[in-house]
């Protein structure tokens, strides 16, 4: 069973960053496509952004390309998501999500692993 934990959620004003990070608690972290799924009060969950096992292939949501980028480290186990020029429509609780097969995926019905979540918030 693999815990996934994120961390680096806060309060930032609008057009400012942070950086979330997720931690795996077990090496088969390298063989799983990751992602960062996002959900603000009222809204269902949706695709924020996610990475391939290598990292060579990454795929954001309109919203958020350009601002944000997703990253990982294998030897670390961790996944990251900077997220740049916040708006306050990117405030939410963000996930990140594990997905055996390592392929970057999309729909948040592939990812069998989840972490509890850190909420952003970003003031106008």
């Amino acid at each position: 069973q693999v815990q996934l934990v994120e961390s680096g959620g806060g309060l930032v004003q609008a057009g400012g960053s942070l950086r979330l990070s997720c931690a795996a608690s077990e090496g088969t972290f390298s063989t799983y496509g990751m992602g960062w799924f996002r959900q603000a009060p009222g809204k269902e969950r949706e695709f924020v952004a996610a990475i391939s096992w290598s990292g060579g292939n990454t795929y954001y949501v309109d919203s958020v390309k350009g601002r944000f980028t997703i990253f990982r480290d294998n030897a670390e186990n961790t996944v990251t998501l900077q997220m740049n020029s916040l708006k306050p429509e990117d405030t939410a609780v963000y996930y990140c999500a594990g997905a055996p097969g390592g392929v970057a995926e999309l729909r948040s019905d592939v990812y069998k692993y989840w972490g509890q979540g850190t909420q952003v918030t970003v003031s106008s």
